[in-house]
């Protein structure tokens, strides 16, 4: 197809990029063009799929090429659309739809726009989780085919597996005390209409998950903000509202907290549970991102062994969206409120969304998926964390592990300002303030590591913060000239 120069100081995957760019533009791949497979590429090629995946994501973020899940990477037949912003969702400070929008914008996935502050993975690193014999078997192996039901708790051999999950995390739970939801948000939804009351007090963290804030304020719940800190939540703030608002609930992220990608030491979360026993409240554990998470961290669920918390987890982004599938853990008199819930919500789930994931767990292959994507995230965090260095972002308190880094912009930049400009150029960042439930202004971007190694990203900010850093510089200098004529 093409050659590559090993003795070129531009790496790999940049040529393999280029050079598949040029054919897109010189119409020597036509619109709706079948590309090569990642191995067949890398085969061809001698170098490693990793290197072709790499080029390959850069390409469906530029909206130079499509992937079509199994199916393939074909070129894009609608690069060069028009995508300028309406000016009736531009983002501005305070916008009560800014999450939802974010959110839409994010799941849209339009051609051309580079998700830099997603809170997904490209498809092309979840391509290979569910393989398409899983969703075979799934429909042969069921007891009806396509005419089976769920029962509303959820499939009791997957509960079975996912308890198994648990336990290796340190969780004491069985199928028992597993709920079967459709994700993350489905859980935060069965929590809130189950246990809380317009006109409750719940805390939040701040920063913290951008879409719950305006979920709760619909239920007209009272939110007070909570302090995030490296380590957890901030202590003294939270028993100070502790005592000031006799919350009815905390929502908390103990491992790989979004947006910061921080985890709680267990001497926080120790004291954390004391307060929740001695003034009440039930803690909702969000550990959506755990999978990310290499190595052992302490969780409040397996701390207080699911007495007065109710934890709850996701497939959906470390595994497959397309399954939209999750999971509550708590005890017993909490999960019958819960499942009541579901029952009257949505009846229950789709059988065959169980059925599938039933067949992934059960094939065992979980564990080596995840590896792979730790070694990914890794790979990523490294390249993204060094080119937004060198563009002018600081990190102050990075994480260790997942998708998210929370980058600092120099002071004396407009956050906002940046961000609307970001969008018109196809890059889609998401501002510290959507991440408060206060909108209080914030210096922070939230970057996704899997999007933001891309080069596009970092030259856009290098000019931005440069022109910034350039104008200050011209203003302090004719500061400087009116002191002396002074």
């Amino acid at each position: 197809m093409f050659a590559i120069d090993r003795s070129s100081p531009i790496a790999l995957s940049s040529q393999i990029e280029a050079k598949l760019r040029h054919m897109v533009e010189s119409r020597a791949l036509p619109g709706g063009a079948k590309l090569m497979s990642i191995r067949q590429l890398a085969t061809q090629l001698a170098v490693s799929t990793n290197t072709v995946v790499v080029a390959y994501d850069r390409l469906v973020a530029a909206g130079v090429i499509d992937s079509h899940g199994t199916a393939g990477f074909y070129v894009s037949t609608t690069n060069g659309a028009s995508k300028a912003i309406p000016d009736e969702v531009a983002l501005e400070a305070g916008v009560e739809q800014e999450p939802v929008w974010l959110a839409q914008q994010a799941n849209d996935q339009r051609p051309g726009v580079l998700l830099a502050s997603s809170g997904a993975l490209p498809p092309t690193w979840l391509q290979d989780a569910v393989p398409a014999t899983a969703v075979q078997r799934a429909v042969t192996g069921s007891a009806a085919g396509m005419a089976s039901r769920c029962p509303p708790q959820g499939l009791p051999e997957l509960r079975e597996h996912i308890a198994l999950l648990l336990r290796g995390i340190g969780i004491a739970a069985d199928a028992g005390h597993i709920l079967t939801t459709f994700g993350g948000t489905h859980a935060i939804d069965l929590i809130c209409r189950s246990f809380l009351q317009p006109g409750d007090t719940v805390l939040v963290e701040d920063p913290g998950y951008f879409l719950m804030f305006g979920r709760l304020r619909q239920d007209g719940i009272r939110l007070v903000p909570i302090k995030r800190r490296p380590d957890g939540l901030d202590l003294d703030e939270l028993e100070a509202a502790c005592r000031a608002h006799r919350p009815r609930l905390l929502f908390v992220q103990t491992a790989l907290h979004n947006p910061t990608g921080w985890s709680s030491s267990a001497a926080n979360l120790h004291k954390v549970l004391m307060l929740a026993q001695q003034h009440g409240f039930l803690i909702a554990e969000d550990d959506v991102h755990g999978h990310f998470q290499q190595g052992h961290s302490t969780r409040l669920a397996a701390m207080a062994g699911l007495d007065g918390v109710i934890y709850y987890s996701s497939f959906c982004k470390a595994l497959s969206p397309a399954l939209r599938m999750g999971y509550l853990a708590a005890a017993p008199a909490l999960l019958k409120v819960l499942m009541r819930t579901k029952i009257h919500s949505i009846m229950t789930m789709p059988a065959l969304n169980e059925y599938v994931l039933l067949e992934v767990l059960k094939a065992g292959n979980l564990r080596k998926h995840l590896d792979r994507l730790h070694r990914k995230i890794m790979t990523a965090r490294n390249a993204s964390t060094q080119q937004l260095i060198a563009a002018g972002v600081r990190f102050e308190q990075p994480g260790d592990a997942g998708i998210f880094l929370w980058g600092t912009l120099p002071e004396g930049l407009d956050v906002d300002l940046l961000v609307q400009d970001a969008f018109r150029n196809d890059i889609l960042l998401m501002r510290g303030a959507a991440f408060s439930a206060n909108d209080t202004p914030d210096q922070h971007i939230r970057f996704n590591v899997a999007f933001s190694q891309h080069p596009r990203l970092s030259n856009y900010l290098q000019e931005r913060l440069q022109a910034v850093a350039g104008a200050r510089s011209s203003l302090a200098r004719a500061s400087g000239v009116a002191s002396l004529n002074d």
